[in-house]
């Protein structure tokens, strides 16, 4: 490790002196129970650079990047960073404690360090957030003034920060407080089921004069990116007409904002959604990357394919929990209602109850209910035990390739839960199922008299 690290820095200063205008941040760490061979570098969601594990866990590498905030990844897991041009990082974690052990030393650690016992705080702090919602507002202005006060309590108490890291800080923290202004009034309606509930004017007052158009804040300032995404999304869900949302996004957003609004928007284009040709025309209009434009298209020239009466797609010889493979055309003859979910899932979870009442139900009639686990392949036991513990019915499968498996994408499924429907013949009749828990379910199971 010390040989290879010892080529790196000579390399390093051999390009600094080549070329003094190349800027390289000097990278390295060691991994206990590595779960990867690798350690990934992202900003955003686009993967910067993929650095190979020695046997040892360790690695080391130069990255040319600009300074900013960065994600190291490495079996699932993740933590923020902050580069800047010239560091010299080195990093040290253990994957069975990832958050409780990382631990940054040399040029540039400071930053990193702060970060990581952010991190801790938050999770420490572990706001009750029902509770704070519930709260009146003027209780609900002192409580999140006390969480703006801890979190600069801490930043404060730092040394040797980078200075411009530690103003950026600074206003993370104040958009993070406005965030939590921003969100009162859906969060209160929501936890004290008021659909009627308004705030007054001057709890709203910190919020009038915001500037929801910088673009620098946008691409530097994560909750700043978070009170713009939120902005453009309360007035995208006001206006009725689609063509009218886009003609405003072309008007008001700048690029890496229209490419975030793009990247959301394609959630509405599913089955049996006539807006559909609408949605995607306006978000060719507001992208721009072409991988995405080409993955958008060919998603929605597969959903085109979903109406009802098409033939279903179909999956083969998927790993049955009760042992065995089981395919689509095993069921042929009966009416298929087919659950897509993954063991991560919150709201998949929270369909359980409601999927066990139905298919007791049922149990009788001809329908079979499929659950098909999305699962990656490094959480294939904890499918096979919360099958066993949640003690789920109905016929229990995983997918042959999580989300790439070919059924899932044949079906165009991005998010999940997803509930399919398919009639005897193998036909589709709804590719985007009401929900176990949706009383339309039923209504559409009695017109099919099933």
């Amino acid at each position: 490790m010390k040989k290879i690290l010892a080529i790196l820095i000579i390399v390093f200063c051999f390009s600094c002196k080549e070329n003094t205008k190349e800027n390289y941040t000097l990278f390295s760490g060691k991994i206990e129970n590595p779960k990867d061979v690798k350690v990934s570098i992202l900003k955003g969601r686009k993967k910067v650079k993929e650095i190979p594990l020695q046997k040892d866990g360790s690695f080391a590498d130069t990255l040319r990047i600009e300074s900013g905030f960065y994600n190291l990844s490495h079996g699932g897991e993740t933590s923020e960073m902050y580069l800047t041009a010239q560091d010299n990082v080195n990093v040290t974690l253990d994957t069975e404690m990832f958050d409780e052990t990382i631990t940054y030393t040399g040029l540039g650690s400071q930053n990193n360090n702060y970060l990581a016992a952010k991190y801790m705080a938050n999770e420490n702090a572990n706001i009750n957030v029902a509770e704070l919602y519930t709260m009146e507002e003027s209780e609900f202005l002192s409580a999140i003034n006390d969480i703006k006060t801890t979190k600069l309590e801490l930043l404060n108490n730092q040394k040797d920060l980078n200075t411009e890291f530690a103003r950026i800080e600074a206003q993370n923290i104040e958009y993070d407080y406005l965030s939590f202004i921003q969100n009162y009034a859906s969060g209160h309606k929501y936890y004290t089921k008021n659909p009627e509930f308004k705030p007054t004017p001057e709890f709203l007052k910190p919020l009038e004069n915001l500037d929801y158009s910088n673009q620098h804040d946008y691409t530097t300032i994560s909750n700043y990116k978070s009170l713009v995404q939120n902005y453009y999304t309360r007035k995208i869900n006001k206006i009725d007409s689609i063509s009218d949302i886009f003609e405003w996004i072309n008007k008001t957003a700048f690029p890496e904002l229209k490419e975030d609004l793009a990247n959301t928007l394609q959630y509405r284009i599913v089955p049996n959604n006539e807006d559909n040709k609408a949605y995607y025309e306006g978000i060719m209009s507001i992208a721009s990357d072409k991988a995405f434009k080409d993955k958008l298209t060919k998603n929605y020239n597969n959903i085109q394919k979903l109406s009802k009466g098409q033939p279903s797609p179909k999956f083969e010889n998927y790993e049955n929990h009760n042992g065995g493979s089981t395919s689509l055309d095993d069921l042929k003859g009966q009416y298929v209602y087919i659950d897509v979910w993954a063991t991560w899932c919150g709201p998949c979870i929270a369909e359980i109850p409601s999927l066990k009442k139905l298919e007791t139900q049922y149990h009788d009639k001809n329908i079979a209910f499929v659950s098909i686990s999305a699962d990656v392949e490094s959480a294939y036991n904890k499918w096979v035990d919360m099958v066993k513990e949640k003690e789920l019915s109905g016929i229990q499968l995983i997918a042959d390739n999580n989300f790439k498996s070919q059924f899932i994408v044949d079906y165009a499924i991005n998010t999940i839960p997803r509930f399919l429907l398919i009639d005897p013949d193998g036909k589709i009749i709804n590719a985007d199922a009401p929900r176990p828990s949706d009383p339309k379910l039923i209504e559409l199971f009695n017109e099919l008299n099933i």
